[in-house]
């Protein structure tokens, strides 16, 4: 039973992980989607990035049993925090190289340290936790943004901590493109949910009421956004407030289907409402919570209803996200990101770097091996002692 719920994760993480590859190499701007929006790059803005860090959550849990938690939560929180550390690390070396991606890895980090200090919740007090937190912390980030500097839109790296350390602490809290004090809310939902599957034994039911809250919230959400846009008043304040930018990107509509950069404008607090990919509004935590459960609870779902196919080995490189994302990083970082079949904004970009994840990530797991990074993060963590 265990085995089919971290399965049913594996397969969701590598729905993530192909989600990111796409936002990253399709060219949003070829005009095949409504708006002119390429439409695979509008199926998976704010959404894929929020799938993993809900996954985060899920992960930590189902890997922290209440038992073992209650009788030694030091150890693992210690252990917690140095997985946390080697994360942050890699992510702020990756911030070095130029790739042109807004590097996840150092804000992941630091939401991992989010998880210490209800690490023995139970599920139902973690969800009325993410539920305060999804409505109040974009309050309290547009009021905080409101006194901060503005970002200055540059990824985390060891350059800008040893120089601007404090721009940097507050462009991963508040101010950057998935900042820690909204995005903790998709770390909650995530801790609830695997601690539910947990309790729940991850029955079928289970994944089913996933799959279909998880849709009814994501629509909801929507539909809020739709009913309250729909004012002229709210229209006129919120294009009054939108930043400058290309012709292209002008109106409200062509914005909600190229996102913002982790937060909207503070100048109006109508963006709370409204549904932008990465704007970190309630709206848009909502609809993408909602579109990470639907996700996990389709993936649940279909792993246990299909048992026979091997699951373990297909989504192999669900268990590697870590390796993975960093190969893709360096990839695009070289002038092959640039020129070449795996270039990003090319045919076969996209193609050939799915579907080599895919191969590899199946044929390390047929072996029952771990992505190198995986390992190396693993012995690390196996070093800090448990009690005994």
């Amino acid at each position: 039973m265990l085995h089919q719920r971290l399965v049913g994760v594996d397969l969701a993480r590598l729905v993530a992980l192909l989600g990111m590859f796409t936002a990253h190499l399709v060219d949003r701007e070829v005009g095949i989607g409504p708006g002119g929006v390429d439409w695979r790059f509008q199926l998976v803005a704010g959404r894929s990035a929020a799938l993993f860090a809900v996954l985060a959550g899920v992960s930590l849990a189902l890997a922290s049993p209440l038992a073992v938690v209650r009788s030694d939560p030091g150890g693992l929180r210690r252990r917690i925090l140095v997985r946390a550390a080697l994360v942050g690390v890699l992510g702020l070396w990756l911030g070095l190289l130029g790739s042109g991606i807004a590097v996840i890895l150092t804000y992941y980090a630091v939401l991992f340290c989010c998880a210490l200090p209800v690490l023995t919740w139970r599920a139902s007090r973690l969800a009325l936790l993410a539920l305060g937190w999804g409505l109040l912390s974009p309050v309290a980030s547009l009021l905080l943004r409101r006194v901060l500097p503005e970002a200055t839109g540059e990824v985390p790296s060891l350059v800008m901590l040893l120089s601007r350390p404090l721009d940097m602490v507050l462009q991963i809290l508040v101010t950057g493109y998935y900042p820690v004090l909204t995005w903790a809310t998709y770390l909650f939902v995530g801790l609830a949910v695997g601690r539910l599957l947990r309790e729940s034994g991850g029955s079928l039911p289970g994944s089913r009421v996933l799959l279909l809250g998880g849709a009814g919230l994501a629509s909801a959400a929507l539909g809020a956004s739709a009913l309250l846009t729909r004012s002229s008043g709210v229209q006129t304040a919120l294009l009054s407030t939108m930043p400058p930018g290309p012709s292209t990107l002008t109106g409200l509509d062509r914005l909600q289907r190229t996102g913002f950069y982790g937060t909207h404008p503070a100048e109006s607090g109508w963006w709370l409402g409204v549904w932008v990919p990465h704007s970190g509004s309630v709206v848009d935590l909502a609809h993408t919570v909602g579109t990470s459960l639907l996700v996990l609870g389709v993936c649940l779902w279909l792993v246990r209803v299909t048992a026979s196919l091997p699951w373990s080995v297909l989504a192999g490189a669900g268990t590697m996200s870590l390796t993975f994302y960093t190969a893709h990083v360096l990839l695009l970082a070289s002038p092959l990101g640039d020129v070449g079949p795996l270039a990003r904004h090319t045919a076969s970009g996209l193609a050939l770097q799915a579907a080599l994840t895919v191969v590899i990530g199946a044929v390390v797991a047929s072996r029952d091996r771990r992505g190198p990074l995986e390992s190396v993060v693993s012995k690390a963590v196996q070093r800090v002692p448990l009690q005994r």
